[in-house]
């Protein structure tokens, strides 16, 4: 079992930045892939970014360039540093785990999510 815990989020600026952060309770944090995801009003909800319990990455078209994802396995944590927001990345994001050998775009490959932080994005 494993609890995510998203903070970070708010309101800024177009150009602006934030780094949201991830928690995760559980001794077997580094077993699994985490993801980030987001979902703005009347939207799916679509990959951002992953990356797996060995530190490979993957990207979204719409983070590359801007966004990165780093864990922090003896803290349990892992962040995601967005940069030069867009008012298109208006959403709430949510911190995702499983149990997958590389970061899977598939919401469904996701066995846990947290509950979730919205970040606003003004123009």
């Amino acid at each position: 079992q494993v609890q995510l815990v998203e903070s970070g989020g708010g309101l800024v600026q177009a150009g602006g930045s934030l780094r949201l952060s991830c928690a995760a309770s559980g001794r077997t944090f580094s077993m699994y892939t985490m993801g980030w995801f987001r979902q703005a009003p009347g939207k799916v909800r679509e990959f951002i970014v992953g990356i797996s319990w060995s530190g490979s990455t993957r990207y979204a078209d719409s983070a590359k360039g801007r966004f990165t994802i780093s864990r922090d396995n003896a803290k349990n944590m892992v962040h995601l540093q967005m940069n030069s927001l867009k008012p298109e990345d208006t959403a709430v994001y949510y911190c995702a785990a499983g149990r997958t050998i590389v970061a899977d775009t598939n919401p469904a490959a996701y066995n846990y999510w947290g509950q979730g932080t919205q970040v606003t994005v003004s123009s």
